[in-house]
């Protein structure tokens, strides 16, 4: 089930960013994580975050800053479970435009994306890790004339 954030799930969906990023960026220091956590977590208050709860625990989450997907983010033992694609389809349902920076080093992520529908714009250097990183956008089809 996909569902808006609720304050006291800040500890699950916390856990679940440091836990995914260090995962997914290997080519990142993990101390660049677990430096950024405290102050990601204040600001997880702040977003427009959707969750994605099975019966068990919150498995899944993305954020949105406007129509920009700040990540999405799902527990590696749930991944190509469909969590992702779930919680994409579901703001793909609630905006018709979407943006996200990917890093390029983040294959998997970046054919995801592109397997639904986004595109890349250009590519860009992340100034906090010096990565480079694709700016990739999606528009509906029914929004796109």
């Amino acid at each position: 089930m996909i569902r808006k954030f609720e304050k006291n799930d800040i500890d699950r969906v916390a856990e679940l960013w440091l836990e995914t990023n260090i995962c997914a960026h290997d080519f990142i220091s993990e101390m660049y994580w677990k430096d950024n956590f405290d102050r990601v977590k204040e600001l997880f208050v702040q977003a427009e975050i959707y969750v994605y709860e099975d019966a068990h625990d919150i498995q899944g989450f993305v954020g949105l800053d406007g129509n920009y997907i700040a990540g999405i983010f799902v527990s590696e033992k749930m991944q190509s479970g469909g969590i992702g694609r779930q919680l994409l389809d579901y703001v793909k349902s609630i905006r018709k435009s979407l943006s996200l920076k990917v890093y390029r080093k983040n294959i998997r992520a970046v054919k995801f994306y592109q397997r639904e529908k986004f595109q890349i714009q250009n590519e860009g250097t992340d100034a906090d890790t010096g990565e480079k990183e694709y700016l990739m956008t999606w528009r509906s089809e029914e929004h796109s004339g």
